[in-house]
């Protein structure tokens, strides 16, 4: 098909209809050279009033909004003259310039006003009500704005989302363009996060050969990082070349010179584990040695003093609690009083939560100030009910912030301040990856003991390592495995279940009884109509069971029964378009008052406010809540997380999903009264035994499993578990 030949359009912007500050998506009112009019839409970031600007493109004619001009690309240049400079000025595209500040600018400077405003602030703090600080804030904001659009227009051409701009500014500030120029692969990094791909077509644009170091040492960088959010502290280096070498199209003894220049800049690390040569980030190095040497050290520390009598302390709390421990539930309370670490590990049923209950109680009596703790919201709220003690999320205990230096997380409890308390117990431990697990142990003095719980047979950590795992394979650390299923538990098809997949057997499936239920459909479509129905009718209706105590689980995201297209059937029938109630559109999602929804990253700077009159900043990955309210006017909306009522604006929808469904590995930590498991065929790598494992394990009351039984038992017998690397295990029996 023969391409368009595209059109010219010139003249003055007259206004700006529509803008997107994210994508930089633009509908503006053009005052074209011919004396006619035109909209114009394409992608035109900070476009103002008073621009001249040049497009190219070719009309189109828009259902409802008519003939258009549809820009593919476009140039600008700032308003001359002193009629267009006011247009310009009072648009407000300055902060501090209205209409007033931009009359008085322009009548005094005229045509000039824009070089007065841009290099002499001095003449502008002459005017009236113009100090000398306001002066130099509407200069410096001038050149910012200038200085970020020529940047935004650069990347904008090659077809590179204007938002970056902002970043690559906040760090490089006036020299970000020759920064970019000199080194697309700036933006390929933490910091300013464009992909590789987005970059490394800039640079090659630019000139930059096919096997230049620099190149070489970005798409390494991006090689180990990409790993890194698959569970890998580090890759073996013969396979890091070998896959730097396919994603640049190079021969693998082309990669030397740049892996030369990252050890050289301290970016990468060498060093041989077992026996491969490993590379990893510097940051996960320090991080996997530190936590590494912390551990051990802590493991070899024992008590000889307990200052309490342990067996004492076992009765009483046997007769007020009307239970008899277990021999393994014994062990663990005397490591506990003789051990700074100690590990708790085992299935559902088998009695964690008694024991953490107990260990709690021996701390208390041996005058132990005990702090708890576990990975998610959802967790920790749930470690609260269990023990009947304020919990925390680790981010919240460890007063965890954002840095914009170094664009990334801070925790302000550290060496430096560490937590004020004598013993800490993290729950759900195999959601805590690498990075976060060093946090943790920095910010503990060192004689607080550390009780480290979870299910080691659970998905691991989203993030690198897989840290409980291998603490409890080293065999360094103290560690107790329950195994007993206690007897009020033995009555539950959901326990009896989950330990029936973890050893391999697929569980009955036309039982349908004790809380465990199985609905047979092979097709996926009729999968998410028999879930939609369960949540609507069916389970509120037979089984007393509100739709708001009901997770729909699923492995993926994708598909017919993917977490999307579920969330939007679940949308339409749980929380349909009603008059009176509010709702917007962003990036193609409907938002609408009485969603549920979950935040999908941490952000430090949202503020909460709570009935209480409690208030902090701060929502976290994972947390779940429903939006309240929205606002058409302001394009603001209230999400209520729990009690904490948290103000956001349209943008920042991107940080949230729907959360009628969500998939497996988002659900870890938390536990319902009600699931709804969607399993249907999906990617092989998606299919295998511990998510169906963690999927059952977080149903308290009900589980119902719709979808193909094939599924299932290929499911069950599928005991692969993704290789991670990491050299956390090793590092811990080194001999100190």
């Amino acid at each position: 098909m023969q391409e368009q030949e595209l059109e010219q359009l010139a003249g003055r912007v007259a206004s700006v209809i529509y803008t997107n500050d994210e994508n930089g998506y633009t509908v503006l009112r053009l005052e074209v050279d011919d004396g006619s009019q035109a909209i114009v839409v394409g992608n035109i970031p900070m476009a103002a009033p008073g621009e001249y600007m040049t497009a190219w493109g070719n009309w189109t004619r828009h259902a409802t909004h008519g003939e258009q001009f549809k820009a593919s690309f476009s140039e600008r240049t700032m308003p001359t003259g002193a009629s267009a400079i006011f247009d310009y000025l009072s648009s407000r595209v300055i902060k501090g310039i209205g209409p007033a500040t931009a009359a008085q600018i322009v009548g005094t400077f005229g045509d000039e006003s824009l070089n007065v405003l841009r290099d002499h602030p001095e003449k502008l703090a002459k005017l009236r009500g113009i100090t000398m600080q306001k002066a130099q804030e509407m200069s410096a904001q001038f050149r910012r704005q200038t200085g970020i659009r020529t940047l935004m227009e650069y990347l904008a051409a090659a077809g590179i989302a204007p938002a970056l701009a902002m970043r690559l500014y906040r760090y490089y500030g006036e020299d970000a363009l020759e920064t970019v120029e000199e080194n697309p692969y700036v933006l390929s990094g933490v910091r300013i996060g464009a992909s590789f791909a987005e970059a490394d077509a800039l640079a090659l644009a630019n000139g930059v050969e096919a096997d230049a170091p620099q190149r070489v040492a970005a798409a390494l960088l991006f090689e180990l990082r990409h790993n890194s959010e698959n569970g890998h502290c580090f890759l073996p280096q013969d396979k890091l070349t070998a896959a730097t070498a396919q994603l640049i199209e190079v021969e693998p003894g082309q990669i030397g010179e740049g892996l030369d220049l990252l050890l050289e800049e301290g970016e990468v690390v060498l060093e041989p584990v077992s026996n491969v040569t490993a590379c990893y980030l510097a940051p996960l190095y320090t991080a996997e040695v530190y936590v590494a040497a912390r551990l051990r050290e802590m493991a070899g520390h024992t008590y000889e003093e307990h200052r309490v009598n342990v067996e004492r302390v076992i009765e009483k709390l046997e007769a007020e609690q009307g239970i008899r421990f277990a021999p393994l539930q014994r062990q663990t309370l005397n490591a506990a009083a003789s051990r700074q670490l100690v590990v708790i590990t085992g299935g559902p049923g088998t009695g964690k939560t008694t024991s953490v209950r107990a260990v709690l109680a021996l701390f208390d009596a041996m005058g132990l100030e005990t702090m708890l703790a576990a990975p998610t919201g959802q967790a920790a709220k749930r470690l609260s009910t269990l023990t009947g003690r304020d919990a925390s999320t680790i981010h919240r205990l460890l007063e965890a912030s954002f840095s914009p230096e170094t664009d990334s997380t801070v925790f302000r409890k550290n060496e430096r301040e560490t937590l004020r308390c004598d013993a800490l117990i993290l729950d759900e431990c195999s959601m805590v990856d690498m990075t976060l697990m060093r946090a943790v142990l920095a910010a503990i003095g060192p004689g607080c003991r550390l009780v480290l719980v979870g299910d080691a047979d659970q998905l691991p950590s989203v993030g690198p390592g897989a840290v409980f795992r291998d603490v409890i394979r080293s065999g360094v650390a103290e560690t107790v495995r329950l195994t007993e299923i206690f007897r009020q538990r033995t009555d539950s098809r959901i326990v009896l279940a989950a330990h029936e997949i973890d050893h391999g057997q697929v569980p009955d499936l036309k039982a349908n009884n004790g809380g465990f239920y199985f609905l047979r459909r092979r097709e996926a479509e009729t999968a998410a109509e028999t879930i939609v129905s369960l949540c609507k009718e069916r389970l509120p209706k037979n089984m007393s069971i509100p739709s708001d105590e009901i997770q729909v689980l699923t492995p993926t995201r994708k598909g017919e029964a993917g977490t999307e297209e579920l969330n939007r059937r679940l949308q339409e029938t749980l929380n349909p378009p009603v008059g009176g109630k509010n709702e917007f559109t962003f990036a193609g999602r409907i938002f609408r008052e009485g969603d549920r929804v979950m935040q999908v990253r941490n952000n430090y700077d949202i503020g909460w406010k709570a009935a209480d009159m409690t208030s902090g900043y701060g929502i976290f990955n994972g947390d779940i809540g429903y939006i309240r309210s929205i606002d058409p006017a302001s394009g603001s909306f209230t999400v209520d997380f729990d009690g904490r009522l948290a103000e956001y604006v349209q943008e920042q929808a991107t940080e949230l999903d729907h959360a009628w469904a969500t998939t497996v590995h988002k659900a870890q930590g938390s536990e319902y009264r009600a699931v709804v498991l969607a399993a249907v065929r999906t990617a092989p790598q998606l299919m295998y035994r511990s998510l169906l494992y963690t999927a059952v394990t977080r149903a308290a009351e009900l589980l119902v499993i719709v979808g193909d039984d094939g599924v299932v038992r290929a499911m069950t017998e599928n005991a692969r578990r993704a290789k991670r690397y990491s050299g956390l295990r090793i590092r811990m029996l080194e001999d100190e």
